[in-house]
């Protein structure tokens, strides 16, 4: 479930306060991706504006870990980028199962046509938010009453439940598309990449067989490195100083 800007920030002070060092460090942008708002948000250094039609992002760095995220990789040229317990929408998508299916129930709950996902979820964000916590391996009391009630807030508005809506929507639909294309026509994300997962989460044991996500990753990028790291699928909150540490070392410049 996307992460309220909020919440992330106060929960997770090492990783933002990480991403502010880089910023100081570099003349580069540096992108921080809230997809839970009606439109895509962004945190930059030196930079005002961002224009979402631009297929022309020079020297940026950016971090996400949405399927809106993923497809910002493939449109812009961007320096760096780190995504967070997620691989390529479509290949998700392609591998999608049972375990997927049960697990991380947005993906296809979330896609099926409105009303319905909007009016399930406006009915009930309490529980939508307690399940996603504790189903998705993160310990509930990671999160004070203060975050938790900030990711309820999010969900009892309808302009934002929709448009969480409607990024799953075209994850399972023109994302899928694009990322195809993207693979006919050998399109690949030529900037490192830094993948992070949840040693406890599905990403950690699904694609083994494959060799996990890094493998996975490399069918569509160039230079990838990363790893587990401990905790479920909110490891930034549950262990945000090993979060920051190594997207620190990954956005570094010179």
């Amino acid at each position: 479930m996307p992460r309220p800007w909020r919440p992330a920030s106060q929960s997770s002070p090492p990783i933002f306060e990480a991403m502010g060092k880089a910023a100081a460090r570099s003349p580069l942008p540096i992108i921080a991706h809230t997809p839970n708002a009606p439109w895509p948000q962004t945190w930059f250094k030196s930079c005002s504006s961002w224009d979402l039609g631009s297929s022309w992002f020079p020297d940026t760095i950016a971090a996400g870990g949405s399927p809106i995220a993923w497809r910002s990789i493939t449109q812009m040229k961007i320096s760096r980028v780190a995504v967070l317990d997620v691989i390529p929408t479509a290949a998700a998508w392609d591998r999608a199962d049972a375990r997927l299916a049960l697990g991380f129930w947005p993906w296809s709950l979330l896609a099926q046509p409105e009303p319905l996902p909007e009016r399930l979820i406006g009915a009930a964000p309490d529980a939508i938010v307690d399940n996603a916590i504790v189903q998705w391996g993160s310990p509930a009391e990671m999160f004070s009453a203060t975050i938790r009630e900030a990711y309820v807030r999010a969900l009892r508005d309808p302009v934002h439940i929709h448009a969480i809506c409607e990024e799953y929507r075209a994850a399972a639909t023109i994302d899928r598309e694009h990322d195809a294309l993207d693979q006919i026509n050998g399109r690949r994300i030529k900037c490192p990449l830094l993948a992070l997962w949840s040693s406890q989460g599905g990403l950690e044991t699904w694609y083994a067989e494959e060799g996990g996500p890094l493998a996975i990753w490399r069918k569509w990028a160039d230079r990838v490195e990363g790893g587990p790291v401990p905790g479920g699928h909110f490891f930034p909150e549950e262990h945000p100083h090993q979060t920051a540490a190594a997207l620190s070392k990954f956005f570094e410049v010179e």
